[in-house]
């Protein structure tokens, strides 16, 4: 970022432990991905390749390289392990995540018919070898809809007790499910009943595709919230709405408010 006597939040420097954006690659074409790492890869702190794309990327180790040489870690979507789960082939997804030099990996159940509880035994599981990224929240909207804030606050902190790194808040790539009604409104009791519980900020991850989610997050949150499913045409935009160099944000006085908890 160029220097300026502007005074704006305080940004983390990469490896971030806070304020992380991670990008979700729908499927990219390789020369496009390169060109986003190469130009906006400082703000990237996480890439995942979303749902099952990665196994009909032909050149996916490119992509992986890719993200190596830029310090970026990378992980498949939570959609592959259930497609894995559901048959039983667990052993062959973390054997697929090894053989792709994953170092982190998401577990979810927004598809498939899979209790928390048992979600939360593979969070376990894979944390003694894993980076784990859970996820909460059913890709269907009515689905979703049904799940109530108190059951949200109870899987959040149990994938936590697990072992989760981080806590994913469902929204989808395209932030009309989950934490979002089908309109794509935030559901703030969700949100706020979850950050009332006393979980810490830093260990949650709110998917965010769009401008309005992410101006929602940040002034809600202050700029050190982190963000996810931005799309790699939207992190310079996503980091200006963080500095308050956007009109969404500007002036807001949230922005460098530290809104960690103890827990």
């Amino acid at each position: 970022m160029i220097d300026t006597r502007l005074v704006l939040p305080e940004r983390e420097s990469a490896p971030r432990t806070r304020g992380l954006t991670m990008v979700i690659d729908s499927g990219m074409f390789t020369g496009q991905f390169e060109d986003a790492i190469d130009s906006v890869g400082e703000y990237i702190d996480m890439v995942k390749f979303g749902w099952g794309t990665a196994l009909v990327t032909h050149d996916i180790k490119r992509k992986i390289d890719i993200l190596r040489w830029a310090g970026i870690d990378f992980y498949l979507g939570g959609t592959l392990f259930e497609r894995f789960a559901v048959d039983d082939q667990v052993d062959d997804w973390r054997a697929l995540c090894r053989t792709m030099g994953a170092t982190h990996v998401e577990v979810s159940n927004g598809t498939i018919e899979m209790d928390n509880a048992e979600k939360s035994r593979w969070v376990r599981e894979l944390a003694s070898e894993f980076v784990v990224i859970s996820e909460v929240g059913f890709k269907e909207s009515a689905r979703s809809a049904a799940l109530m804030p108190a059951d949200w606050v109870s899987f959040v902190h149990e994938d936590l007790a697990a072992g989760a790194r981080l806590v994913t808040m469902e929204a989808r790539e395209s932030g009309r499910s989950g934490i979002c009604d089908a309109d794509g409104r935030p559901r703030d009791e969700v949100i706020e009943a979850v950050l009332a519980s006393g979980v810490n900020p830093d260990r949650l991850l709110f998917e965010a595709p769009n401008k309005e989610l992410q101006t929602y997050f940040v002034q809600r949150l202050s700029a050190a919230v982190n963000l996810g499913n931005v799309h790699a045409e939207d992190v310079i935009a996503c980091e200006t709405l963080r500095l308050g160099l956007r009109s969404d944000t500007l002036g807001s006085d949230r922005l460098s408010i530290d809104t960690r908890s103890e827990a």
